[in-house]
């Protein structure tokens, strides 16, 4: 299981707290949660299997991968407006 990811921006006026964490081989997701004014203001979850789809490297390091790419995905999304 990897650590967790976590980061507090603004946009347009607004303030964001975004965790990104690894769930773990017992429940195989990477999920990313939006939080506004302490509330969750969306869930993204995406299962181990989409991520491991024809990959060939190390099972840690495209998990770690895969985390970051996420959490900084939704990070692009919240600036450039599409998550509000």
């Amino acid at each position: 299981m990897q650590k967790g990811i976590n980061t507090d921006l603004s946009a347009d006026g607004k303030n964001y707290h975004v965790q990104t964490e690894d769930w773990g081989i017992k429940n195989p997701y990477l999920v990313t949660r939006i939080y506004r004014n302490g509330a969750v203001l969306k869930t993204i979850k995406l299962p181990y299997q989409r991520v491991l789809e024809g990959k060939e490297q190390d099972f840690q390091e495209t998990i770690r991968l895969a985390m970051k790419e996420q959490h900084y995905e939704i990070l692009d999304l919240i600036h450039s407006g599409q998550i509000k």
